[in-house]
């Protein structure tokens, strides 16, 4: 990218010297009949510092919320995209004021990072972590504080900076997530997870409260598009685009051995396919040209990943889709050095991403570090125990859902009725709070879902939209898990995920 800005300035420091020639030439040779020509010349040639034609509507203030919702090391690439996402406004003129970062802060500095105090989101790619403010980290990143400083209710923050969104009726709100999810939840470091409804209702109330003018939402995770599927109103002057559907993975990418691979050093992914999509995109355009709608059409393409969706996935829209006319600046802003980058580029990429399933980026970091520590016997024994641990309780959360099913709908249905997708249009589940409560029978006997099987809210949801009762779940759940110890994964340890 800095490659391709330096060649851009170039080009753009001789264009000016040429066309300044060519009308001192046209003026010599027509005389005031030049003057039109310059005008013309003008009108598709401007210097970096000065101003662009612009939509009118620029009253108010932009504010923006960044969430990275994970820790750990191998999961390196959501804060980088945050970082990332956070430099890319910043640039474009946001005042970090009104900028929210929710990162847990575990990977600028750990110690399996080969650039301490760096993060990187590219393979080539510059420090993003460098001025990154520290409003929400460790402990205080939940999902609590993230519905509070939305909400602007400085009341119910707890820990952290205080900052929050203090937004009034004339102002545009851009929200980014990036992190693990499943059907109707999103990750978070410290548990519980974000909900859908509850995120909707947040949604709602800040609209009621006329926060805001217009808000835009961009979320990087699994079945995505689960959390605004038949529940996202089309009336708050809200435009969300989601990585994936409500039943498709996303996908992480710049990882070690891959191709584009990071830096050898590395040996976990800097990247998402659907973050570094949109990032990119709006690093290498003139946003006050590009739209809302452009943007999301390259980004589509680029997350389908050339249309091979074994290795790509759906990005999906809701809301008001009256927002997609919107140029992009009046969320991302405007960086003045991109005056001259086209509104839009309709090259394809020239060759497929080679990518990782979300879910399965864990077991990729652990089998890199295990693959790099052939020097270091007891450290390879001790990764290897931590790659058995992970697989084992992986197949003890899909066999005991499996069983779950068996005994609540017999062998015959158990399948179908776990596993059946809704019609598009409709909500996951009908019931929330049956949801959370499933949730946590579950987990009280069965241990935690972790990142892994957030996967089967699908099924906790079918349990309840099939009418089961709590207790016949509990019953299920005690036949199935029964002696099993989760140790430090039960949730009187880890918490609840509901």
């Amino acid at each position: 990218m800095a490659v391709r800005r330096f060649l851009l300035s170039k080009t753009t420091c001789c264009s000016v010297v040429f066309v300044s020639w060519m009308l001192v030439t046209l003026m010599r040779a027509q005389g005031a009949g030049a003057r039109h020509n310059r005008r013309e010349l003008k009108s598709f040639i401007k210097l970096p510092t000065e101003a662009v034609d612009a939509d009118s509507d620029e009253m108010g203030t932009r504010w923006a919320v960044l969430v990275a919702g994970s820790n750990g090391y191998g999961n390196y690439r959501h804060q980088a995209d945050v970082c990332h996402a956070y430099q890319l406004l910043i640039k474009g003129g946001v005042k970090e004021e009104n900028i929210v970062v929710f990162m847990y802060d575990d990977i600028a500095n750990h110690q399996q990072n080969p650039r301490p105090g760096v993060i990187i989101n590219h393979p080539q790619g510059p420090d993003v972590y460098a001025g990154v403010p520290k409003d929400y980290t460790g402990e205080n990143v939940t999902s609590k504080n993230f519905f509070a400083v939305l909400l602007g209710d400085k009341s119910k923050v707890k820990g952290g900076s205080g900052k929050v969104i203090n937004s009034k009726a004339e102002d545009r709100i851009f929200i980014y997530y990036s992190d693990h999810g499943g059907p109707g939840v999103l990750g978070m470091p410290n548990l519980p997870y974000l909900y859908a409804m509850d995120f909707i209702d947040v949604l709602k109330k800040k609209h009621a409260s006329g926060g805001y003018k217009k808000m835009v939402i961009y979320v990087e995770a699994c079945e995505s598009g689960s959390i605004f599927e038949g529940i996202m109103p089309k009336d708050l002057n809200i435009y969300v685009t989601t990585a994936s559907n409500a039943q498709e993975n996303s996908w992480g990418t710049y990882c070690p051995g891959l191709n584009p691979s990071p830096p050898p050093e590395y040996f976990t992914c800097l990247g998402d396919l659907y973050s570094v999509a949109w990032m990119e995109d709006s690093e290498s355009h003139n946003l006050k040209k590009e739209s809302v709608a452009q943007q999301y059409q390259s980004v589509k393409q680029r997350t389908s990943n050339l249309q091979n969706y074994g290795m790509g996935s759906h990005v999906m829209e809701y809301g008001d889709a009256n927002i997609t006319a919107e140029k992009l600046y009046l969320y991302h802003g405007f960086d003045p050095t991109t005056v001259n980058f086209p509104p839009l580029n309709n090259a394809r990429p020239e060759a497929k991403m080679e990518v990782v399933n979300q879910r399965d980026a864990e077991l990729f970091f652990m089998w890199q570090m295990y693959q790099r520590s052939n020097q270091q016997p007891e450290k390879k024994t001790d990764i290897l125990k931590q790659i058995t641990e992970t697989v084992k309780h992986r197949k003890h959360l899909d066999g005991s859902v499996e069983l779950i099913g068996v005994l609540l709908y017999g062998p015959g249905k158990a399948s179908s009725v776990l596993q059946s997708v809704r019609t598009p249009g409709l909500p996951l589940v009908d019931d929330w709070t049956c949801l959370k409560s499933m949730v946590r029978v579950f987990e009280t006997h069965c241990g935690s879902l972790t990142q892994y099987g957030m996967k089967h809210m699908r099924a906790f949801a079918n349990i309840c939209n099939s009418g089961v009762s709590e207790t016949s779940m509990e019953n299920a759940c005690l036949a199935a898990c029964g002696g099993y110890h989760a140790g430090q994964l039960h949730p009187s340890n880890t918490g609840y995920s509901a």
